[in-house]
């Protein structure tokens, strides 16, 4: 109650300030006439007592002020002190418009880029405790994160006592009738306890049943939140409806979450349960699965782990047919949902941060220029009897104005800037990446807006406040009138300046790096001729082309249609196009070889006899397939270069026969008839892998991609390929038609490179225009402050090269000292994301040289301009002023 009565007596003050005012100015004058009257008294003339009242007394304004800050009226002159920051920042439109802009160019940057590593990495997954989340893979030889087959999993759940819950997932393209006719579906196969053990629960309807997952019971399926608006427009009577999916009718039971999303089986419109009843779910040597798994209170990802080990191991020795070399893999599912871009984001996060510190720094660089001139004001208003503190609180609130407004436009850009930056990456990568879906503002990011806001207001007011705190302010004036060498300025301000270039030189390497890997990233040997080369997507539904006698007509009549369009000079059909990944993996063993049960895998590709021929590549020795080896014919296959330097390393592998692993069936032999340059199968930035290639109608499926070569614009033709395979079919599905070319430029590993190159690059690009302009400004200052000196040293006879010299070497001092730290980050930065670089070292020469001469000649030429300055000086002029 006492500091409710003490605030409402302030407030009674406040109202009554000129009463207030003019009783203090009485008691003030009382008090002094008091004292006079005694030093009369003790025999002092009127006037010596005047002047020992005022010595004793001290200024007025001063002693108002005091009194005005005991009574309350802080928040008053506080407000004074904003009002008055306003005034002098819209006087000097120039410097705060600068300030400001280059605050908010390095928060736009810094919180655009932390909104993303929040997403991704931050942000808790949409599930219930997900830290006790985890993948469960198999572990290959050729992949960390393999799949497993459905008979390992369901001995893997039956047998671990690490988790309270082991559920299986498989992402699983299907076909849909839509009006148009047949059309791809996203869907996830998963089992019964999948949404139960990630702790989602449907918004409309129910879960899966226990049990539901088994052949023997009916199909349901729950929809995708988009799929539900999407399809179906937002309707709540679809529950029980029925859906069509590869020909099996399936019931609606739910729709799930709005925000759920689950991007290891991402993009999925439809969530069924298994259902094993292929052969492929069947067989222990089929793997289509990855689990996931909460464990137990007591038990830790390691644990767990070690735990998989060890049943893995059990397996193998009970099923060495199978299971040979099959070993087992746990992580946290954050690390298999980010784990591959999470080093891409925390680079992107360091760029944005160096350029947050070159922006604070010029800024807080400006600050001190600004200080410097207006060190007669601060002199005087010290005179007239504002304390140190009083004009310390003044220059704090300048700088906390600068701070709301770039900070305020810094947010502005962000969000444009997010919104942006999303918009550029390509459909099929944000559909797997589901956590960028809600992108923006939430309580982290502006968590750390405010604190680099912070932090920058602290810079900003320390920089000057430090400096008025200096006990030669008086001599400052003093100092001021004579225009003499701002000495402080130039020593602070240099260090300044070489903290920004050192930084923009790391900015720079990284960059160059980057985009050098990029570079190479594009050109490398993808052992094919990308351009004039469409692609196109074919999926014929099951029940009308189940066989492989009906998968073959319809694989030489497209053949056959798609040769005949205008243009096309050779038509191919493979299971899997390049630069798609090295999965569709098969086991092997080379007959006539002593064979211990061991498995060597390498990719699978099924291929038409023209295959080859349309995508450009190279026969080295042998031959291409032929239209007529179907299954009945003996086996054959081609295989490429890497194949032959692994496995006949020392022979010639023509001629030599292979086998499928089958347990239990005699191996069939397949004969090696050709060998192909290497193909980029994988991503651009993977090593070559042996791949084997066998004629597509001796294993033909009913989804595969076709591949057109061209004499003409391939863009053209991709349009032209889906309407050609509708009319052969209107119930197959034609889809995701595209140029080779764009299907390289726009795989995962080009986009990541690119984006990163393009991103850092332009932090760069940013940080060497601040640091530029930092080293401007100082050398101006410089030049600017030593007229006097200038002036009298070409009175002494100087010629102006020697005072270019002077004030280039004093540049070039700085820019040498900069480049240098620089240098040395930039390896160790370098060092620390080489995982990131393709085909680069982290001391690249031609990098590091280009950049600190691109780096010197800049700064050089922006020190050219003040120097010339200083060497027109006329010195009659310059001492005249003086």
């Amino acid at each position: 109650m006492t500091s409710i009565h003490r605030f409402l007596n302030k407030l009674r003050i406040l109202a009554h300030r000129e009463s207030f005012d003019r009783e203090l100015q009485e008691e003030m004058a009382y008090h002094r006439e008091q004292k006079i009257q005694e030093f009369q008294s003790r025999g002092m003339t009127p006037q010596s007592a005047r002047h020992a009242v005022s010595r004793e007394f001290g200024n007025d304004t001063s002693l108002k002020e005091q009194s005005r800050d005991v009574i309350g009226f802080w928040f008053e002159t506080t407000l004074q002190d904003f009002r008055f920051s306003l005034r002098q920042l819209r006087k000097n439109l120039v410097f705060t418009s600068t300030a400001i802009c280059v605050l908010a160019l390095g928060t736009c940057a810094s919180i655009s880029i932390f909104a993303f590593v929040d997403a991704a990495l931050i942000k808790p997954l949409p599930y219930q405790d997900p830290s006790r989340l985890v993948g469960v893979f198999e572990r290959v030889a050729l992949f960390e994160h393999s799949n497993l087959s459905l008979p390992d999993y369901l001995d893997w759940k039956k047998s671990n006592e690490s988790f309270t819950s082991l559920e299986a997932y498989q992402h699983h393209g299907v076909m849909l009738n839509g009006a148009s006719g047949a059309e791809p579906g996203n869907s996830a196969r998963v089992s019964d306890g999948f949404f139960r053990v990630l702790g989602v629960a449907p918004i409309l309807g129910r879960d899966f049943y226990a049990g539901e997952d088994l052949l023997s019971a009916p199909r349901t399926v729950l929809l995708s939140y988009a799929a539900w608006q999407k399809r179906y427009g937002g309707k709540a009577d679809v529950l029980g409806q029925s859906i069509t999916l590869d020909g099996n009718p399936h019931v609606i039971i739910g729709v799930l979450p709005r925000q759920f999303h689950f991007v290891p089986a991402e993009p999925a419109e439809f969530w069924t349960t298994i259902h094993a009843s292929s052969e492929c779910d069947l067989r222990r040597s089929c793997h289509g699965f990855y689990g996931v798994a909460r464990l137990k209170p007591s038990v830790s990802a390691h644990a767990a782990a070690a735990e998989m080990e060890s049943i893995a191991q059990q397996l193998q020795q009970q099923y060495p047919d199978s299971n040979s070399g099959q070993d087992a893999n746990v992580f946290p599912l954050t690390e298999v949902i980010v784990g591959d871009i999470r080093p891409i984001f925390l680079l992107l996060l360091s760029g944005a941060g160096l350029l947050l510190v070159i922006a604070t720094v010029n800024v807080a660089s400006l600050l001190l220029v600004r200080s410097e001139s207006r060190k007669r004001e601060i002199a005087v208003r010290g005179a007239l009897g504002a304390s140190p503190a009083r004009l310390i609180r003044q220059f704090v609130t300048e700088g906390l104005v600068l701070v709301a407004a770039g900070t305020s436009l810094g947010l502005a850009f962000a969000h444009a800037a997010m919104q942006l930056l999303t918009k550029l990456i390509p459909a099929d990568l944000i559909d797997r990446m589901a956590f960028l879906h809600d992108l923006g503002f939430n309580v982290r990011v502006l968590a750390f807006a405010g604190m680099i806001s912070l932090l920058a207001a602290l810079l900003f007011t320390l920089t000057p406040a430090l400096r008025l705190a200096s006990p030669e302010m008086r001599q400052d004036l003093a100092e001021g009138s004579r225009g003499s060498a701002g000495n402080t300025w130039r020593r602070v301000g240099s260090k300044l300046v070489v903290l920004e270039l050192a930084t923009a030189v790391v900015l720079l390497v990284v960059a160059g790096l980057l985009g050098k890997s990029l570079y190479l990233l594009l050109r490398v040997d993808i052992g094919m001729q990308p351009d004039h080369l469409a692609t196109l997507q074919v999926a014929a539904p099951r029940a009308t082309y189940g066989k492989d006698e009906q998968v073959i007509v319809l694989e030489r009549l497209v053949l056959s249609k798609l040769s005949g369009l205008p243009g096309v000079k050779a038509v191919g059909i493979s299971n899997d196009l390049p630069i798609n990944g090295w999965g569709d993996t098969t086991w092997f063993r080379i007959l006539g070889r002593p064979w211990h049960g061991e498995h060597n895998e390498v990719p699978e590709r099924d291929v038409s006899a023209d295959y080859f021929t349309a995508i450009g590549a190279k026969l080295l020795r042998g031959r291409y397939f032929n239209e007529a080896e179907d299954k009945p014919k003996p086996h054959v296959a081609i295989i490429n270069q890497a194949f032959e330097k692994v496995f006949f390393p020392n022979e010639d592998p023509m001629g030599k026969q292979l086998s499928y692993i089958n347990m239990g069936i005699p191996p069939v032999p397949i004969e090696i008839v050709g060998i192909v340059q290497d193909i980029k199968e994988g991503q651009l930035d993977t090593k070559n892998m042996p791949a084997l290639y066998i004629p597509f109608n001796q294993a033909p499926g009913n989804f595969f991609n076709v591949a057109v070569r061209t004499s003409e614009a391939e863009q053209a033709l991709v349009p032209a390929l889906a309407a050609t395979i509708h009319q052969i079919d209107p119930g197959i599905a034609a889809f995701a038609g595209a140029t080779m070319t764009d299907i390289i430029n726009d795989s995962p590993s080009a986009y990541i490179h690119r984006s990163s190159a393009w991103l850092v690059g332009g932090f760069a690009a940013i940080a060497l225009l601040l640091g530029v302009v930092g080293l401007y400004g100082v050398v101006a200052y410089s030049v600017s402050q030593r007229t006097r000196e200038i002036g009298l040293r070409m009175a002494l006879g100087a010629q102006r090269s020697s005072v270019y010299q002077l004030i280039l070497r004093e540049a070039g001092w700085l820019v040498a000292i900069g480049i240098a730290i620089g240098l040395v980050c930039s390896v160790a930065a370098a060092t620390l994301m080489r995982g990131v670089l393709f085909n680069v070292r982290s001391w690249d020469l031609p990098t590091l040289v280009g950049v600190a001469a691109v780096l010197a000649i800049s700064t050089l030429l922006a020190s050219y301009i003040p120097a010339r300055r200083a060497a027109s000086v006329d010195p009659v002029e310059a001492l005249r002023m003086e």
